[in-house]
């Protein structure tokens, strides 16, 4: 089993998007019994809200429904759960290795780490409001993360 944990500031905009296009894309491959796959935020903010309304249309526009998601903050427990923590910008890694103590195992990385984009940060839409922008960025990352783990 492989483990996923898609991270943001708050689990309303882009970890849930990446955590359901990633659970559509393992879906469409037959391949969904091979992974555990969820998000979290780095923030207490939106905890047990649903997913922005903006995101969950954009989702809806290419098939996904993430009906039932709620935010939650990502434990230290994480760390140890999840085999992949993938933040979106750089803000979500410090906060990610200060809820887990550090990453001694390698385990964080940005999403856009696994496309040729490496080391750029997935657009928030919370700010920039083009959730189309956060769309691509996120189709790319889940694209790479899961070419990298079939290959």
């Amino acid at each position: 089993m492989i483990r996923i944990l898609f991270v943001c500031h708050g689990n309303i905009c882009r970890s849930p998007m990446a955590e359901y296009v990633m659970k559509d894309m393992v879906h469409k491959r037959g391949i969904e019994g091979r992974f555990e796959i969820a998000s979290a935020a780095t923030s207490r903010e939106e905890i047990a809200n649903p997913v922005y309304p903006p995101a969950r249309r954009m989702l809806s526009k290419h098939g996904i429904d993430c009906c039932g998601h709620h935010a939650r903050q990502m434990t230290r427990g994480d760390y140890d759960r999840y085999d992949y923590i993938i933040g979106m910008d750089r803000e979500n890694l410090r906060n990610i290795c200060r809820i887990a103590g550090s990453d001694p195992m390698g385990k964080v990385s940005l999403l856009l780490d696994h496309t040729a984009r490496s080391g750029q940060e997935v657009a928030d839409p919370w700010y920039t409001g083009n959730f189309e922008e956060t769309w691509q960025d996120v189709w790319d990352g889940c694209t790479g993360l899961l070419a990298e783990m079939e290959g």
